[in-house]
């Protein structure tokens, strides 16, 4: 059984930074593209960055280009979302996925994440 567990949320000013990490288990990590997604209340689940699965490739919604950073640990099972400059409309749950199919490429399509995290909430006070 897969699990997905995010970490590392919490209440920031704006400018400030958070890292989140994501830890995996039940399935080979390694070969699988994981991506972060978050939703804000009464907004749909909005792409932020994927990673493919050997870490070379990465990929970024257009609202947190330049400001956020993908990366993975495949020997930790571990993918990580550092967030730098951080602004009030990051403010949203986040969350971590993986993609259903073994290699498959960074999508910001939610319908190609087969497995999900319970969500770590970010608040960021103006």
């Amino acid at each position: 059984q897969v699990q997905l567990v995010e970490s590392g949320g919490g209440l920031v000013q704006a400018g400030g930074s958070l890292r989140l990490s994501c830890a995996a288990s039940g399935r080979s990590f390694s070969r699988y593209t994981m991506g972060w997604f978050r939703q804000a209340p009464g907004k749909e689940r909005e792409y932020v960055a994927a990673i493919s699965w050997t870490g070379r490739d990465t990929d970024y919604g257009d609202s947190v280009k330049g400001r956020f950073t993908i990366s993975r640990d495949n020997a930790k099972n571990t993918v990580y979302l550092q967030m730098t400059s951080l602004k009030p409309e990051d403010t949203a749950v986040y969350y971590c996925a993986m993609r259903g199919a073994v290699y498959g490429e960074s999508s910001p399509d939610v319908g190609k994440y087969d497995y999900w995290g319970q969500g770590t909430q970010v608040t960021v006070s103006s």
